[in-house]
């Protein structure tokens, strides 16, 4: 069936128009009010479709297997890690303090007090050059401090956070 938009002249419903209630015969769908509303009508309640599998003929999902909670705080969470990052962060601030600090002292001292570092200590040599190779001692010793302080207190304490993961992943794996 088409749609004719020039109906002919002796259509059996009269087009007047002045009377709001009589459908023209050149609009293409009766007036709003007259009809069922369309099935995409933004006004009509919408019932939602009940629940259906796309491939009706594919099991259902398997439900979600339930875990049990750790009886161990996550390795992200313990209190040893905190511990270490404490550590590892006084380790590097002290390293770092020392070889830093000695160099700026060098520098305030070689802006500030040009009469102290051309000054003489021993046979002529003036005492600038002599904290200008001190300057490598000073380095070693931060190097050796940082050392020392990674034996003392950084490295046994992840070492034990090592072994409790360690135990936490054949914990996991024998479940």
């Amino acid at each position: 069936m088409s749609y004719d938009p020039y109906p002919p002249h002796d259509s059996s419903a009269p087009h007047d128009p002045y009377d709001p209630h009589t459908p023209s015969p050149y609009d293409p769908y009766p007036p709003h009010g007259r009809h069922a509303p369309y099935p995409y009508d933004r006004r009509a309640p919408h019932t939602p479709s009940p629940p259906h599998l796309t491939y009706p003929w594919q099991p259902p999902p398997p439900p979600p297997e339930r875990r049990r909670p750790p009886r161990r705080p996550a390795l992200g969470s313990h209190r040893d890690l905190r511990v270490l990052r404490g550590a590892y962060r006084r380790q590097r601030r002290v390293a770092s303090l020392t070889a830093l600090g000695y160099f700026c002292l060098f520098l305030t001292l070689s802006a500030f007090a040009p009469p102290l570092m051309s000054s003489t200590v021993v046979a002529g040599v003036p005492t600038g050059l002599l904290l200008a190779l001190l300057q490598l001692p000073v380095t070693w010793l931060a190097i050796a401090l940082y050392e020392h302080t990674a034996a003392r207190r950084v490295d046994p304490l992840a070492d034990r956070i090592r072994k409790q993961a360690e135990l936490d992943a054949r914990r996991e794996a024998a479940r």
